[in-house]
Protein backbone atom coordinates (compact mmCIF):
# COMPACT_ATOMS: atom_id res chain seq x y z
CA UNK A 1 0.00 0.00 0.00
CA UNK A 2 1.00 3.67 -0.34
CA UNK A 3 0.45 5.29 3.05
CA UNK A 4 1.27 8.77 1.82
CA UNK A 5 -1.76 8.83 -0.52
CA UNK A 6 -4.30 7.32 1.90
CA UNK A 7 -6.24 9.03 4.63
CA UNK A 8 -5.94 7.37 8.07
CA UNK A 9 -9.57 6.19 7.91
CA UNK A 10 -8.99 4.60 4.51
CA UNK A 11 -5.87 2.80 5.69
CA UNK A 12 -7.71 1.46 8.75
CA UNK A 13 -10.63 0.17 6.65
CA UNK A 14 -8.36 -1.45 4.08
CA UNK A 15 -6.32 -3.13 6.80
CA UNK A 16 -9.57 -4.49 8.24
CA UNK A 17 -10.63 -5.81 4.82
CA UNK A 18 -7.25 -7.45 4.26
CA UNK A 19 -7.33 -9.06 7.72
CA UNK A 20 -10.82 -10.49 7.16
CA UNK A 21 -9.83 -11.93 3.78
CA UNK A 22 -6.68 -13.38 5.35
CA UNK A 23 -8.46 -15.06 8.25
CA UNK A 24 -11.73 -16.09 6.58
CA UNK A 25 -10.93 -16.58 2.91
CA UNK A 26 -13.04 -15.33 -0.04
CA UNK A 27 -15.94 -13.04 0.94
CA UNK A 28 -18.36 -11.00 -1.17
CA UNK A 29 -18.68 -7.23 -0.77
CA UNK A 30 -22.13 -7.46 0.88
CA UNK A 31 -20.81 -9.62 3.72
CA UNK A 32 -17.71 -7.43 4.08
CA UNK A 33 -19.98 -4.40 4.35
CA UNK A 34 -22.07 -6.13 7.01
CA UNK A 35 -19.02 -7.17 9.04
CA UNK A 36 -17.40 -3.72 8.90
CA UNK A 37 -20.68 -1.78 9.20
CA UNK A 38 -20.14 0.17 6.00
CA UNK A 39 -22.16 0.53 2.82
CA UNK A 40 -21.59 -1.97 0.04
CA UNK A 41 -20.60 0.90 -2.25
CA UNK A 42 -17.91 2.08 0.17
CA UNK A 43 -16.54 -1.46 0.50
CA UNK A 44 -16.41 -1.88 -3.28
CA UNK A 45 -14.42 1.36 -3.60
CA UNK A 46 -11.87 0.04 -1.12
CA UNK A 47 -11.75 -3.34 -2.88
CA UNK A 48 -11.14 -1.74 -6.27
CA UNK A 49 -8.35 0.37 -4.75
CA UNK A 50 -6.77 -2.79 -3.29
CA UNK A 51 -7.22 -4.52 -6.63
CA UNK A 52 -5.35 -1.69 -8.38
CA UNK A 53 -2.43 -2.44 -6.04
CA UNK A 54 -2.67 -6.15 -6.93
CA UNK A 55 -3.49 -7.04 -3.33
CA UNK A 56 -6.91 -8.59 -3.97
CA UNK A 57 -8.64 -10.33 -6.86
CA UNK A 58 -12.23 -11.43 -7.46
CA UNK A 59 -13.98 -14.46 -8.87
CA UNK A 60 -17.65 -14.85 -9.69
CA UNK A 61 -19.64 -17.53 -7.89
CA UNK A 62 -23.29 -18.52 -8.34
CA UNK A 63 -25.69 -17.47 -5.59
CA UNK A 64 -29.21 -18.81 -4.84
CA UNK A 65 -30.96 -15.74 -6.27
CA UNK A 66 -29.90 -13.31 -8.98
CA UNK A 67 -26.66 -12.82 -10.85
CA UNK A 68 -23.37 -14.42 -9.75
CA UNK A 69 -21.64 -12.53 -6.94
CA UNK A 70 -18.01 -11.42 -6.83
CA UNK A 71 -16.04 -13.10 -4.07
CA UNK A 72 -12.81 -11.33 -3.14
CA UNK A 73 -9.60 -12.98 -1.95
CA UNK A 74 -6.01 -11.92 -1.32
CA UNK A 75 -3.31 -12.35 -3.94
CA UNK A 76 0.20 -13.67 -3.26
CA UNK A 77 1.37 -10.06 -3.48
CA UNK A 78 -0.60 -9.38 -0.27
CA UNK A 79 1.78 -11.66 1.65
CA UNK A 80 4.13 -8.69 1.94
CA UNK A 81 1.61 -7.03 4.28
CA UNK A 82 2.21 -9.74 6.88
CA UNK A 83 5.42 -10.58 8.79
CA UNK A 84 7.70 -13.06 7.05
CA UNK A 85 10.38 -13.61 9.72
CA UNK A 86 13.45 -12.67 7.65
CA UNK A 87 12.45 -14.87 4.70
CA UNK A 88 15.49 -14.29 2.47
CA UNK A 89 17.96 -14.78 5.32
CA UNK A 90 16.28 -18.00 6.44
CA UNK A 91 16.37 -19.48 2.93
CA UNK A 92 20.03 -18.50 2.51
CA UNK A 93 20.92 -20.11 5.86
CA UNK A 94 19.09 -23.33 4.93
CA UNK A 95 20.96 -23.52 1.64
CA UNK A 96 24.27 -22.91 3.43
CA UNK A 97 23.54 -25.64 5.98
CA UNK A 98 22.68 -28.12 3.23
CA UNK A 99 25.83 -27.29 1.28
CA UNK A 100 28.07 -27.49 4.34
CA UNK A 101 26.63 -30.39 6.35
CA UNK A 102 24.36 -32.22 3.91
CA UNK A 103 20.80 -33.43 4.54
CA UNK A 104 21.81 -35.30 7.68
CA UNK A 105 23.34 -32.19 9.20
CA UNK A 106 20.26 -30.15 8.33
CA UNK A 107 18.05 -32.78 9.96
CA UNK A 108 20.10 -32.51 13.16
CA UNK A 109 19.61 -28.73 13.16
CA UNK A 110 15.84 -29.17 12.74
CA UNK A 111 15.71 -31.67 15.61
CA UNK A 112 17.61 -29.21 17.80
CA UNK A 113 15.24 -26.38 16.84
CA UNK A 114 12.22 -28.54 17.62
CA UNK A 115 13.67 -29.49 21.02
CA UNK A 116 14.20 -25.83 21.89
CA UNK A 117 10.64 -24.96 20.83
CA UNK A 118 9.29 -27.91 22.83
CA UNK A 119 11.06 -26.65 25.95
CA UNK A 120 9.69 -23.13 25.41
CA UNK A 121 6.14 -24.34 24.77
CA UNK A 122 6.20 -26.77 27.70
CA UNK A 123 6.89 -23.91 30.08
CA UNK A 124 3.53 -22.43 29.06
CA UNK A 125 1.45 -25.50 28.15
CA UNK A 126 1.12 -27.63 31.28
CA UNK A 127 0.67 -31.41 30.90
CA UNK A 128 -2.12 -31.54 33.52
CA UNK A 129 -4.31 -28.95 31.76
CA UNK A 130 -7.34 -30.00 29.71
CA UNK A 131 -6.88 -30.35 25.96
CA UNK A 132 -8.97 -27.25 25.34
CA UNK A 133 -6.85 -25.19 27.73
CA UNK A 134 -3.65 -26.50 26.13
CA UNK A 135 -4.94 -25.53 22.70
CA UNK A 136 -5.90 -22.03 23.84
CA UNK A 137 -2.40 -21.48 25.19
CA UNK A 138 -0.88 -22.96 22.02
CA UNK A 139 -2.94 -20.48 19.99
CA UNK A 140 -1.59 -17.61 22.11
CA UNK A 141 1.99 -18.78 21.64
CA UNK A 142 1.63 -19.27 17.88
CA UNK A 143 -0.11 -15.91 17.43
CA UNK A 144 2.74 -14.19 19.29
CA UNK A 145 5.08 -15.84 16.77
CA UNK A 146 3.11 -14.40 13.83
CA UNK A 147 0.91 -17.33 12.78
CA UNK A 148 -2.48 -15.60 13.32
CA UNK A 149 -3.74 -18.75 15.04
CA UNK A 150 -7.24 -19.57 16.25
CA UNK A 151 -9.08 -22.60 17.59
CA UNK A 152 -12.52 -23.88 16.60
CA UNK A 153 -14.58 -26.58 18.30
CA UNK A 154 -16.56 -29.26 16.46
CA UNK A 155 -19.72 -30.94 17.77
CA UNK A 156 -17.97 -34.34 17.72
CA UNK A 157 -15.53 -33.20 20.40
CA UNK A 158 -12.62 -32.55 18.06
CA UNK A 159 -10.89 -29.20 17.56
CA UNK A 160 -9.60 -27.35 14.52
CA UNK A 161 -6.33 -25.47 15.05
CA UNK A 162 -6.05 -22.88 12.28
CA UNK A 163 -3.00 -20.80 11.34
CA UNK A 164 -4.01 -18.09 8.90
CA UNK A 165 -0.46 -16.95 8.21
CA UNK A 166 2.96 -18.57 8.05
CA UNK A 167 5.81 -16.18 8.95
CA UNK A 168 8.38 -18.79 7.85
CA UNK A 169 6.66 -19.72 4.59
CA UNK A 170 9.69 -19.04 2.38
CA UNK A 171 11.89 -21.16 4.63
CA UNK A 172 9.26 -23.92 4.78
CA UNK A 173 9.15 -24.04 0.98
CA UNK A 174 12.91 -24.44 0.94
CA UNK A 175 12.93 -27.03 3.71
CA UNK A 176 9.83 -29.18 4.18
CA UNK A 177 11.39 -30.62 7.34
CA UNK A 178 10.35 -27.43 9.15
CA UNK A 179 6.70 -28.36 8.67
CA UNK A 180 7.12 -31.97 9.77
CA UNK A 181 8.96 -30.97 12.96
CA UNK A 182 6.18 -28.50 13.80
CA UNK A 183 3.61 -31.28 13.47
CA UNK A 184 5.75 -33.40 15.84
CA UNK A 185 5.96 -30.40 18.19
CA UNK A 186 2.16 -30.07 18.41
CA UNK A 187 1.76 -33.79 19.12
CA UNK A 188 4.38 -33.60 21.84
CA UNK A 189 3.05 -30.59 23.73
CA UNK A 190 -0.59 -31.70 23.51
CA UNK A 191 0.38 -35.00 25.08
CA UNK A 192 -0.53 -38.68 24.67
CA UNK A 193 -4.04 -39.76 23.73
CA UNK A 194 -4.44 -36.93 21.22
CA UNK A 195 -4.41 -37.31 17.44
CA UNK A 196 -3.11 -34.34 15.42
CA UNK A 197 -3.64 -34.40 11.65
CA UNK A 198 -2.74 -31.64 9.19
CA UNK A 199 -5.67 -31.18 6.79
CA UNK A 200 -4.69 -27.91 5.07
CA UNK A 201 -1.19 -26.69 4.23
CA UNK A 202 -0.04 -23.31 2.93
CA UNK A 203 3.05 -24.87 1.34
CA UNK A 204 0.75 -27.19 -0.65
CA UNK A 205 -1.23 -24.24 -2.01
CA UNK A 206 -3.97 -23.87 0.60
CA UNK A 207 -4.70 -20.40 1.97
CA UNK A 208 -4.00 -21.51 5.55
CA UNK A 209 -2.61 -24.35 7.65
CA UNK A 210 -5.21 -26.31 9.59
CA UNK A 211 -4.88 -29.22 12.01
CA UNK A 212 -7.61 -31.58 13.17
CA UNK A 213 -7.02 -32.29 16.89
CA UNK A 214 -9.00 -35.22 18.24
CA UNK A 215 -8.93 -36.57 21.82
CA UNK A 216 -8.74 -40.35 22.07
CA UNK A 217 -12.29 -40.59 23.40
CA UNK A 218 -13.64 -38.66 20.42
CA UNK A 219 -11.91 -40.54 17.61
CA UNK A 220 -14.76 -42.97 17.06
CA UNK A 221 -17.33 -40.19 16.86
CA UNK A 222 -15.13 -38.20 14.47
CA UNK A 223 -14.67 -41.18 12.14
CA UNK A 224 -18.41 -41.90 12.19
CA UNK A 225 -19.16 -38.36 10.98
CA UNK A 226 -16.73 -38.55 8.04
Amino acid sequence: MKPETHQPGERKTRRAIVKLLKTEGPIDSAHLAERLRLTAMAIRQHLYALQNENLVTAEERPVPVGRPAKFWRLTREADRLFPEAYAELNVALIDALKNTFGDEGLDRVLVSRCARQRADYTRRIRPKDSLEKKLKELVRVRTEEGYMAEIKTDVDGSFLLVENHCPICAAANACLGLCSTELDLFRSVLGPGVEVERIEHIVSGDRRCAYRVTPEAGRGRARARR
